[in-house]
């Protein structure tokens, strides 16, 4: 195993609320109300659509996709949302510091240190940066891969509590039986007198539509019964994924964090005072800011160091 490189979850596509769309010659998140499942792959539109999004839409009653049937990898609820305060280099788009509010481990001029992190509002570096909290949940939908998932990152507080909450909750009801339990990723809408009393989308954990908690874990021992009868052993992949999320000292990838960054973390310093509303891939939505700035953005730069490269060839 490569020490330093962080081994996450295969992943098969993305889960998101919203997008990133071209506007005035800027890219910028834009809010939806539905989620959308894209695969990995970027054509000139933006991301292309998973073909599993399709198949789930047409079961909708009215075309938006707002409910998602999933099953979670793994029992501890940790593993399957791993949630920080993260401080992107908005230039590079390399991580700089990630923290739980207790401690942090931070690229300083002497190297990656560990250091007390006091939460974004009482952390001189995060009032100058704008760290936000920043959450990834890995979740199954069908049964397209045994161990690959698809990947909802969020930088909203709604959702991170949320599922958060129900995690541990169906944790503990299910007698640590969580990676069995049938789920299902929803879409809720809230409005607060932040988001000017317009609302806001969120994710939610919930059991199935259609099953009762009670039917839902006595479905979740059955598996679990098959599971070990035919040799799966649930522990251990549960420790191997501690291990390979471990072995790094951030999760996100170098070739993923542009992506982060223009779609959680764009915008200038001033533009980022929702800092406690949901915003998800645009994400939950809180509204880009008014303000202008004249700085290009991340995708800008990197076009014009492209240009500058092909220039001195």
């Amino acid at each position: 195993m490569i020490k330093g490189l962080a081994i996450t979850p295969p992943i098969l596509g993305r889960i998101s609320i919203g997008k990133v769309i071209e506007k005035n010659g800027k890219r910028l998140p834009e809010k939806d109300d539905q989620f959308t499942i894209t695969s990995q792959v970027q054509g000139r539109d933006g991301w292309i659509t998973h073909p599993l999004d399709d198949e789930l839409r047409k079961l909708s009653a009215n075309g938006k996709l707002r409910s998602i049937p999933v099953r979670v990898l793994f029992n501890d609820p940790e593993i399957n949302l791993r949630a920080e305060y993260s401080l992107f280099d908005r230039q590079t788009g390399r991580p700089l510091c990630v923290g739980n509010g207790d401690t942090c481990k931070r690229y300083t001029a002497n190297g990656m240190q560990t250091l007390p992190c006091p939460a974004p509002e009482s952390c001189e570096l995060a009032k100058r940066q704008a760290c936000k909290p920043y959450g990834r949940l890995n979740v199954q939908i069908g049964d397209e891969d045994d161990v690959g998932s698809f990947i909802f990152r969020t930088t909203g507080f709604n959702s991170i509590r949320c599922l958060t909450a129900r995690l541990h909750y169906y944790q503990a009801v299910s007698g640590n039986l969580l990676a069995c339990l049938p789920l299902e990723l929803r879409l809720r809408g809230k409005s607060t007198t932040q988001s000017h009393r317009s609302a806001i989308y969120y994710a939610d954990l919930t059991i199935r539509e259609g099953m009762s908690l009670e039917e839902a874990i006595t479905t979740a021992k059955q598996i679990h019964e098959r599971r070990q009868a035919g040799g799966y052993m649930q522990d251990a992949l549960d420790q191997a994924v501690r291990e390979g999320f471990a072995n790094g000292a951030f999760e996100d990838s170098e070739e993923d964090a542009g992506e982060i960054v223009e779609e959680f973390f764009a915008g200038t310093i001033q533009e980022d005072t929702t800092l406690h509303s949901d915003q998800s891939v645009a994400s939950e939505s809180a509204r880009p800011s008014n303000t202008t700035t004249t700085k290009p953005s991340l995708r800008e730069k990197l076009d014009g160091k492209v240009a500058q490269l092909a220039i001195g060839k």
